[in-house]
């Protein structure tokens, strides 16, 4: 398969080559004429934060791309040919298994990015990417899928994590990261939230107004098959995610269950639950298989929109998910699945027996995605940009 090569360019000077595949076709530029600054927290892998920032930057393809972290190899290559530009913690060689360790060095490293002299900077930020320094005259719109969650939502889960002996050490590096996300709020002039839930918190942590625009979902990848017998969970392995809760549920109703994705846990669940099957991180291509083959895909954990939901209805196939969050805004209960009560496991395995007398169709699932495509999400993205330009006088 043919590829093609990138240069990678740290703010030391250091370049390194990046090699892509072949995806979908570019998304259509928008058509905004103004310079303007990508930001996103770090691009390590292509889960859903990444998946959108990939959608945000076909959408401004000419613009230069900001990031604490790059891997070309675990984000597929998807940003091959871009100029990335990337703090000096790359230097480090941190991956996605390692990145937490510098937790307490990005807020500094995000206020020194170097950014090109741009009218608009679009930062993409579930942590620290909304932190940056803006240049001198330029609009920050921050597109934040949540205010840094384990800083203000799930410190319990965050310090859950670690050696009780590093808990207090923890707990004040996420008071002084609580501090400085508040004052880096304050210079943001336009947020956009992912879901309600992003927008409530974002009102409750940061005293901001937002509005919702859902991010994209690569619905066109999808399509129904034929389903089997095994529930399907798409997931990092995280204490927050909830993954015990839908093994058990499994396990109570006596269904086989796949897992994919990886994590610090997955090897204690395992050990838990010999009879599911672990899959590991996979490929797009197995991943649209697998969904298209499941009986149902479980969403047991409160996400603050929950791509994998709208990924399994774009299969054509029913989501069993917690009533909290995005699966509010993406699951229809009782049409293109069924929402159980968050954190009750009985609630979720009596959802899992129900779920073949659902009066499901699989044209209604696939017609319920849509209303999340990727053009959807560019349309009213480029539109809200523009009016803040336009409100700015720039219009």
């Amino acid at each position: 398969m043919p590829t093609s090569t990138s240069l990678v360019r740290d703010r030391g000077g250091a370049v390194a080559t990046a090699e892509r595949a072949p995806s979908q076709p570019p998304a259509p530029t928008a058509p905004l004429g103004e310079r303007i600054s990508l930001v996103h927290d770090y691009l390590l892998v292509m889960r859903g934060a990444e998946r959108t920032f990939a959608a945000i930057a076909e959408l401004y393809a000419a613009a230069p791309i900001f990031t604490l972290l790059h891997d070309a190899h675990g984000t597929n290559g998807r940003f091959a040919g871009r100029s990335i530009t990337t703090s000096p913690l790359q230097r480090l060689g941190v991956d996605q298994s390692t990145f937490r360790r510098l937790l307490a060095l990005y807020p500094f490293a995000v206020e020194r990015l170097k950014l090109a002299q741009s009218d608009v900077v679009l930062s993409s930020s579930s942590a620290f990417a909304h932190g940056v320094r803006i240049p001198d005259g330029a609009i920050h719109v921050c597109y934040c899928y949540t205010p840094f969650r384990y800083a203000w939502d799930e410190e319990a889960y965050a310090l859950g994590e670690i050696s009780p002996l590093l808990r207090p050490l923890l707990r004040r590096q996420l008071r002084r990261i609580r501090a400085w996300d508040l004052a880096a709020s304050r210079r943001v002039d336009s947020y956009v939230a992912i879901s309600q839930l992003s927008r409530e918190r974002i009102k409750r942590h940061y005293g901001r107004d937002s509005v919702v625009i859902y991010p994209p979902v690569e619905t066109h990848r999808f399509a129904p098959g034929t389903p089997g017998d095994a529930l399907l969970v798409v997931s990092e392995i995280l204490g927050h995610k909830r993954l015990r809760l839908a093994l058990e549920a499994a396990r109570r109703a006596r269904a086989p269950i796949q897992i994919v994705g990886a994590g610090p846990h997955d090897g204690a669940l395992a050990a838990d639950y010999p009879e599911a099957q672990f899959l590991g991180r996979v490929s797009d291509e197995e991943l649209v298989e697998l969904y298209a083959s499941a009986r149902a895909v479980l969403m047991p954990g409160m996400e603050e929109f929950g791509i994998t939901a709208v990924e399994a209805q774009a299969a054509g196939r029913p989501v069993i998910a917690a009533a909290a969050g995005g699966a509010l805004e993406t699951v229809i209960d009782g049409v293109t699945g069924r929402l159980a009560r968050l954190d009750d496991v009985d609630s979720f395995a009596c959802a899992i027996e129900d779920i073949d007398a659902l009066d499901f169709d699989p044209a209604r699932a696939v017609a319920n995605a849509e209303r999340f495509s990727v053009a959807a999400f560019e349309r009213r993205l480029s539109a809200h940009v523009a009016g803040v330009l336009e409100g700015a006088g720039r219009g």
